[in-house]
């Protein structure tokens, strides 16, 4: 466990055992909190680490969760039931999928393929324990001291950001990107519902909280909060440019080598072993995947409104 700010901790998930993939952060308070529990494979590990965190059956109050992709939601409904009385935060968008999960277990693996059994699927989560989060949502940790759920789509359209009050430390899930042990920052853009203006207007929406510490989902602190926005608004501009151009020149295939072209992984990601992860992982393709669909009903909208 890691420590991020004074009673804000960082778990390693260990992603199908590897470390340095996916966290959980553990909010210390009269009113213990988790955001985000990293997928359904790795709920043991993340149960054993509370437990060594000296949190007993009844002690945590809050899961809450950036969004309702399962690296990052799979194991919500395990700890629902190791911690009966705590309550399940999540986006309106994704309070279906907690109740019933076949849905979204089925998407998953349409977009994983062979890597699905990477993640697992996901529990469900009894209605009455889930609560519905709006934008500036509050989740109670202790006297003065809030969790702030903070609408952050771009990503997803049922992602929200985190931010403590307590410590200054926003908890970005995948709105700002990735940015694996001693790599640089790269965009998180995997299928169905990317929207680059959208992610744009959700970094503007996050740098006005003017955070000390910020945390992704992939892979905990990174440094420089204002540097790490800014980063993250250049590459959802660039990647939104170059799947529109790659789209217009060669359909899926194009935008896969304009992205490649325009935010080269070898150039920002640099670190050796976090690109063999990355290929490990199959998140390169699943960004291109994701850019190609956006940019074709980027192409298809502007065309409907130049005939219109």
């Amino acid at each position: 466990m890691q420590t991020v700010a004074p009673g804000v901790s960082l778990i390693d998930t260990l992603l199908h055992g590897h470390p340095g993939v996916t966290g959980t952060i553990l909010v210390e308070g009269d009113r213990p909190a988790i955001v985000d529990t990293g997928p359904e494979t790795s709920a043991a590990v993340l149960l054993d680490a509370l437990r060594e965190a000296g949190l007993g059956p009844d002690d945590l109050a809050w899961i809450v969760l950036t969004h309702v992709h399962l690296d990052h939601c799979g194991a919500t409904g395990a700890v629902a039931a190791a911690f009966p009385k705590a309550k399940v935060v999540v986006h309106r968008r994704g309070v279906k999928h907690l109740i019933d999960p076949s849905r979204l277990v089925a998407g998953s693996a349409a977009v994983y393929r062979a890597k699905a059994n990477l993640y697992g699927g996901l529990g469900p989560v009894d209605e009455e324990r889930i609560i519905e989060a709006p934008e500036g949502h509050r989740v109670p940790i202790g006297p003065g001291h809030d969790l702030v759920m903070i609408e952050a789509m771009g990503h997803a359209r049922h992602h929200m950001a985190v931010l403590d009050e307590g410590s200054g430390t926003l908890v970005a899930g995948d709105a700002l990107g990735m940015r694996l042990p001693g790599a640089g920052l790269y965009p998180t853009m995997p299928p169905s519902d990317i929207d680059i203006a959208l992610g744009r207007a959700t970094v503007a929406r996050l740098a006005e909280t003017t955070p000390t510490t910020v945390c992704v989902g992939h892979f905990g602190v990174s440094p420089d909060p204002e540097w790490t926005l800014a980063t993250a608004d250049e590459q959802w501009r660039i990647a939104g440019e170059a799947a529109a151009a790659g789209w217009a020149q060669g359909g899926h295939e194009g935008v896969r080598q304009e992205l490649r072209r325009r935010l080269p992984p070898e150039e920002l990601v640099k670190d050796p072993a976090a690109l063999a992860t990355l290929a490990r992982l199959g998140w390169l393709d699943d960004n291109a995947d994701g850019l190609a669909a956006w940019a074709e009903s980027h192409a298809a909208a502007e065309a409907g409104s130049k005939q219109a």
